[in-house]
């Protein structure tokens, strides 16, 4: 495919915006007591919605058009459908290879992670939780990369999904490292390089997948990326929304989400 330098630069911009949204979290983490549920739980609900329209709406849909161009109707969806449960089965390899406490996406508020305990342990957890969030938002970077090489209005909304939940991830990684060091540069400093990952996924997608990127892989990479979101919004956002305990809120963030998506991609 003939991808242009501008495109690619791009890509990593997104991918770079998305990464270190971890950084809005320990700054909301450093000037708040208390965390905002309502915030939290619409914005996830958010972000687990425009997810979750892309990739079943665009991404496994066009994937389903163009394979089936390629290798036939039945095989096109076949293989399709192959690459979206593909996606789907790293996700869920990588979630498990993370034990549930280190796990950032089990539900934390800032009260619950400033509670006094040892600051040998404070520290240890976050920076479990920041080589977790390095391993969650690897792939994502590769998905936000990659969709924006073709399609920059599906690259720029999955990178702002993707950003509103790296949020509460600069929270969970933040807060234990500051109350163990009282030190709010180096917690801060810390959650933001988490999100590196991001652009680290998007040069690893640049070195080893554009040289051979065509119609067909990149289709078939584009079914693999809407097996993750999906995996990813039923698994961890929508959950973590609920948790919150602001349930229609949730709900309502998940169906603006919608809403957005659909008419930025009829636009």
């Amino acid at each position: 495919m003939d991808i242009s330098s501008e495109q690619i630069f791009a890509g990593f911009i997104l991918t770079l915006f998305a990464g270190l949204a971890t950084g809005i979290g320990s700054c909301i983490a450093f000037f708040s007591r208390r965390s905002d549920t309502r915030f939290l739980a619409c914005s996830l609900g958010f972000s687990g919605g425009v997810m979750i329209y892309i990739s079943m709406v665009e991404l496994l849909a066009s994937a389903h058009v163009t394979l089936g161009e390629f290798f036939g109707r039945r095989p096109g969806a076949l293989f399709a459908c192959a690459a979206f449960f593909g996606g789907i089965a790293v996700a869920m390899l990588i979630d498990k290879l993370i034990p549930g406490y280190e796990n950032p996406h089990e539900v934390r508020k800032l009260e619950e992670m400033s509670s006094p305990r040892h600051a040998d342990k404070l520290m240890r957890s976050g920076m479990l939780f920041a080589l977790a969030i390095g391993i969650h938002n690897f792939p994502e970077g590769m998905a936000t990369f990659t969709a924006a090489l073709t399609n920059p209005v599906i690259g720029i909304s999955i990178a702002v999904a993707v950003a509103i939940h790296n949020i509460p991830e600069g929270i969970t990684v933040s807060v234990p490292i500051y109350h163990a060091t009282g030190d709010r540069k180096r917690a801060f400093l810390l959650s933001f390089l988490s999100g590196l990952a991001e652009p680290l996924g998007a040069l690893v997608a640049w070195l080893f997948l554009l040289p051979f990127l065509s119609p067909a892989l990149l289709a078939g990479i584009f079914a693999a990326v809407a097996g993750i979101m999906v995996f990813i919004s039923f698994d961890e956002l929508l959950p973590l929304a609920e948790e919150y305990g602001e349930h229609h809120l949730s709900i309502y963030g998940l169906v603006a989400g919608m809403l957005v998506m659909a008419l930025t991609l009829a636009w």
